[in-house]
């Protein structure tokens, strides 16, 4: 074990200068030659000031100035030789070693730390006005250029890019989210509102990701995001827009119950602080639910409520609920109800004077409402009816309006349905004319879906590689700001070597310590598993009884039933219940005291007596000087070598037999106990053996041999035994059995 824990130590000592010099040469290996950016600041050795306006060059290369804050940024390599200069103190070297951020004292610079602390705190004053400006100015044109507004929200966080202000950075992105989201670009705002959250948590950005991660049909993350902030504070609008949320990702994923509990908690919220917009809502999106699962009866209901409060509402949100309606009455064959829907429908949008967008998203996610529209679907409710002559107009009136707006989706679809009708009506020369018009029409469509793909295409492109800058720019931002604090970190670690050195030492001792105790407690553990197994063997060995003495006792009880001889089985049985309630007594220790053994070994030999009076007498001899009550002793240790006397040695002697058992002081922290019989001995006992008896194996003593051997392992040789003849001839056998105090 000591040579084993000298070993480790030595191998770590031995290892640790290695692994040092190792690491030098790796990092050596490691410098680039090449041109590389190397980042800088310039201070007063004194004061600590930074210094503005300082020229920095390498010879024959590039130059720069310090900003405000005396920092720079130059391309040089390693061996360069940099040239600071400023009116001040003239000018300094510094020689490039390596690409790590550097900060330069210069001797002689004496500027005002307070006017410096002022000029500073107003140039970060004005930056941050600045932020806020190019902010306001992303927001103005998300709607009108997307371009423009990333390029705003780039020079925001390069603006930012000295200043570890994690509120307005997170600001930054989550305006760059809401402008990707703005422009159905979903996966871009999903991944700039989790960088904006890893850098400021607010309730607004999680519901914004949440509805994001709606519209990109990523349902289960919208849930899971929904519910990160309903343990947050929020305000009741908040909750009923995140209960609407929750209902509407359940709802796409077919769980119309859970959908319909969390629009009820919504409604409640919004019916108690009577939020009227949410409330229209709420009812609207319950039907949508109920018809989705298949209850008409219960979303109509619902659908007359969303149509009473819309109206109530204003007029565009009637005619959006009317639309919605309307459709619904479609899905379920109500055509009577959906047409007389729809030309109030009409008539409303008529009276409104504008287009109107039906949106169920937070952001672009609509459709919008128009009297071609309205027209077309209106003749689709007819033609379903079979009712060809009254869908006729309708489906005209829808192609004219469609073509004189442009919309040729609309009238691509209404001219497919109006070549229909010509044709159910018996007009084929009409209706092949309109059909060969909606093909012309398909192929024009076609046409301009092949150039919006490849437009959008171009823009997702753009998109990508604003996003892939503006993503560069945060890299270099967390790697400059980590090398500054490395750097810092450095710098430290060089004014404290002193005391890292001690630590270090500290650190491998106390090492060395707990290498040491790991391996002592493995080491304990390991004796202490096998001083329990022992136990688990010892145990099990105790509770072994030699099957022949139980069989050959009940034999002999049996044989005195069968003699009559009432008094002696009972005796007998008596007797030998008594020994074995002792045996199982003792059967859990692994010492009993020496007196309560020879106790059980005197009742075990006068049971066997009894069986062989005739074979054998006994004498138990204990010496008088011996303190009995000093000693302890394995539990039916010495009965397998009396059981072999009397059934190996004295039963087939034809003369009565002798057994002695004697127990001495050998010395005053041992004892000797001596079984001698003058039977026939071990070899004769062998010769008289059966075949079959030849075949087994005497289980007690095998037994006992493991026993002696596992508490000799526990004990350290507590336990002796010796086996040998008494006589020349082989007659008699003695069996010696020494036994330590402790």
């Amino acid at each position: 074990m000591k040579k084993l824990i000298t070993l480790c130590i030595f191998l770590c000592l031995i290892a640790l200068p290695e692994v040092v010099a190792q690491n030098n040469s790796e990092e050596r290996k490691d410098e680039a030659t090449a041109f590389f950016t190397v980042r800088g600041e310039i201070r007063g050795r004194d004061s600590r000031s930074p210094v503005e306006d300082a020229t920095i060059r390498i010879v024959g290369g590039e130059v720069v100035k310090t900003n405000a804050f005396g920092r720079f940024t130059i391309r040089t390599r390693i061996g360069d030789q940099l040239v600071i200069e400023h009116p001040s103190f003239g000018k300094e070297f510094h020689k490039i070693e390596s690409g790590e951020p550097l900060v330069l004292l210069v001797d002689g610079y004496e500027g005002s730390e307070n006017s410096s602390f002022s000029t500073s705190k107003q140039k970060r004053k004005a930056g941050l006005q600045r932020h806020k400006i190019l902010l306001d100015s992303a927001v103005m044109f998300k709607k009108k250029n997307i371009e423009k507004s990333i390029q705003y929200i780039e020079k925001a966080l390069e603006n930012l890019y000295d200043n570890n202000d994690q509120k307005r950075l997170s600001d930054s992105y989550t305006i760059l989210g809401d402008i990707y989201a703005y422009w159905k670009q979903y996966d871009l705002a999903i991944s700039n509102y989790q960088v904006a959250l890893n850098m400021y948590s607010t309730s607004r950005l999680w519901i914004s990701l949440g509805m994001t991660q709606l519209l990109n049909e990523d349902y289960e993350e919208a849930i899971t995001s929904f519910n990160r902030i309903l343990r947050n504070n929020l305000s009741r609008y908040q909750k009923t827009t995140i209960y609407e949320g929750l209902g509407d990702a359940y709802k796409a994923l077919g769980k119309y119950d859970k959908a319909l509990e969390n629009y009820n908690k919504g409604l409640e919220i919004a019916k108690e602080d009577l939020i009227t917009p949410k409330i229209t809502d709420l009812n609207s999106k319950i039907a949508d639910n109920y018809a989705a699962s298949g209850k008409i009866k219960k979303a109509d209901n619902y659908y007359q409520n969303s149509l009473n409060l819309a109206s109530e509402q204003n007029l565009n949100r009637a005619i959006v609920e009317q639309d919605r309606v309307a459709d619904f009455y479609n899905s379920t064959n109500s055509y009577d109800k959906e047409i007389e829907l729809r030309k109030k429908n009409l008539k409303d949008l008529e009276k409104s004077g504008v287009q109107v967008q039906q949106s169920r998203g937070t952001f672009n996610d609509s459709v919008t409402i128009t009297s071609q529209r309205i027209n077309y679907k209106i003749g689709n409710a007819f033609l379903q009816q079979d009712k060809f002559d009254e869908a006729l107009p309708y489906f005209e009136k829808s192609v004219s309006e469609a073509n004189t707006k442009e919309d040729l989706i609309v009238e691509k679809d209404a001219k497919r349905k109006l070549s229909e009708t010509f044709e159910s009506l018996g007009n084929f020369d009409a209706a092949r004319k309109t059909f060969e018009e909606y093909v012309d029409l398909v192929t024009e469509l076609t046409m301009r879906r092949e150039q919006e793909i490849s437009q959008a295409s171009r823009f997702r492109k753009k998109i990508q590689d604003n996003q892939i800058r503006i993503r560069s720019l945060e890299a270099d931002r967390v790697l400059e700001r980590a090398r500054n604090e490395n750097y810092m970190r450095e710098q430290l670690l060089i004014a404290q070597s002193n005391k890292t050195q001690k630590y270090t030492i500290y650190s491998l001792i106390f090492g060395m310590t707990l290498l040491v105790i790991t391996i002592y407690l493995f080491y304990r553990n390991s004796k202490q598993q096998k001083l329990a197994n022992n136990l688990l063997a010892l145990k099990s060995l105790r509770t072994q009884m030699n099957p022949h003495f139980i069989f050959n006792a009940l034999n002999s009880v049996n044989n005195y039933i069968a003699l009559n001889d009432e008094r002696n089985a009972n005796r007998y049985l008596s007797e030998f219940s008594t020994l074995m309630r002792a045996v199982l007594e003792n059967s859990d220790e692994d010492f009993i005291p020496l007196s309560k053994e020879l106790e059980l070994l005197e009742l075990y030999v006068r049971l066997e007596h009894m069986r062989f009076q005739d074979k054998f007498d006994y004498e138990i001899t204990v010496d008088e000087q011996l303190k009995v009550s000093d000693f302890q002793i394995p539990p039916m240790l010495l009965q397998p070598y009396i059981e072999n006397a009397i059934w190996h040695g004295l039963r087939y002697k034809e003369e009565k037999g002798k057994l002695n058992i004697t127990i001495s002081a050998k010395t005053d922290e041992m004892l000797e106990i001596v079984i001698e019989d003058d039977g026939i001995g071990r070899k004769r006992s062998m010769e008289l053996k059966t075949k079959n008896q030849l075949r087994q194996k005497s289980k007690g003593m095998g037994n006992i041999k493991k026993r002696i051997a596992i508490l000799n392992d526990m004990y350290k040789d507590k336990v002796d035994v010796s086996i040998a003849d008494v006589q020349a001839d082989g007659q008699g056998t003695k069996v010696i059995l020494t036994l330590k105090k402790d």
